[in-house]
């Protein structure tokens, strides 16, 4: 629900159903067929205001992870595995975006040997492929196991635009007095 451009949770339930808003100068209610189903403190900034008991079980089990809890589990597996937990949770505007490719990796290190999650973190990095499924695709793969050759540098274009690198170096001229 909206007012003032502030949005106002209501119980995941009733999403997309009709609801009708009460609101003071302090108090915003929602009522959905004559009963109230949340009460908020108004705020006047834009933004959103959301109780945590109107989330679904499963997005309120999210909220028991930090990034940083994300992290330090990553870290147990391998430092690759925690820098792409890293780049992952770095490459979404709001880190909780990026906890469900997380918690899959947590999946995969279930169903994965250690090494092989790691090796496949590894990879993913290498090639910037900072998600779950591309983890997933290596191990299920096999690409873990494979040697990651790098790709080659293109060479540069010889013509007569590229000063090359004595172009740079100082030269001393004497002081002329």
């Amino acid at each position: 629900m909206v007012l003032d451009g502030h949005y106002y949770s209501v119980p995941y339930q009733l999403v997309h159903h009709e609801v009708a808003l009460r609101f003071s100068a302090t108090v915003v209610e929602i009522f959905h067929r004559g009963q109230r189903v949340a009460s908020h403190l108004r705020s006047y900034q834009g933004g959103f205001t959301t109780d945590p008991a109107h989330r679904p079980k499963a997005h309120q089990e999210y909220l028991a992870w930090t990034p940083s809890r994300l992290e330090r589990w990553g870290a147990t597996i391998g430092p690759a595995t925690a820098a792409l937990i890293t780049a992952i949770l770095a490459s979404r505007p709001h880190p909780e975006q990026g906890y469900r490719s997380c918690l899959g990796l947590l999946r995969l290190s279930k169903q994965y040997p250690t090494a092989r999650l790691e090796a496949a973190c590894a990879r993913a990095l290498a090639i910037r492929a900072t998600s779950y499924k591309s983890v997933q695709s290596i191990l299920r793969t096999g690409l873990d196991a494979q040697v990651l050759v790098p790709l080659p540098t293109p060479p540069r274009p010889a013509h007569a635009h590229v000063r090359g690198p004595a172009y740079y170096t100082r030269k001393e001229t004497p002081d002329v007095a």
